[in-house]
């Protein structure tokens, strides 16, 4: 029996990460490292209150009497369509974040889809590895990061 450990085959192997981002080769800090959770709930509560502010001017709506599911749908458009466009999302950008693909650039057209369904779902959101990347991020294959 060979006592040297084996390289891993699975991702459940792979050890947790010294830093967010260390398994995806991205820097500790500073430009390009995967955005903390600071900003990324700070980012989150500018996409919902433009969702609000958004729903409640098409539809008629005051700021206490509102849809929530026209919300949500508001915002996952919103999100989906941003980050096709424009790599983040208006609260991304205004928080110096962007969404990128693990492979590099761009997200493209089907990720930001996938990866705003999934966070309107919110429970893949909530579900994180040692690389600060929700169940969203790594179903998309796409990792929200500093610019």
């Amino acid at each position: 029996m060979n006592s040297t450990p084996s390289r891993p085959t699975t991702f459940g192997q792979l050890p947790p990460s010294t830093w967010p981002g260390e398994r995806l080769g991205l820097p500790r800090s500073g430009p390009h490292s995967v955005g903390r959770v600071a900003r990324r709930i700070a980012a989150l509560a500018i996409d919902w209150a433009v969702a609000v502010a958004l729903t409640c001017l098409i539809w008629g709506y005051t700021w206490l009497n509102y849809d929530g599911f026209v919300v949500l749908m508001v915002f996952v458009g919103l999100q989906a369509v941003q980050l096709a466009v424009f790599g983040g999302s208006i609260g991304h950008r205004l928080l110096g974040l962007r969404v990128i693909a693990l492979t590099g650039g761009r997200a493209g057209l089907w990720r930001p889809i996938v990866r705003s369904v999934l966070l309107g779902l919110a429970v893949p959101a909530l579900v994180w590895d040692s690389d600060q990347r929700g169940f969203h991020d790594k179903i998309a294959g796409t990792v929200l990061i500093r610019r």
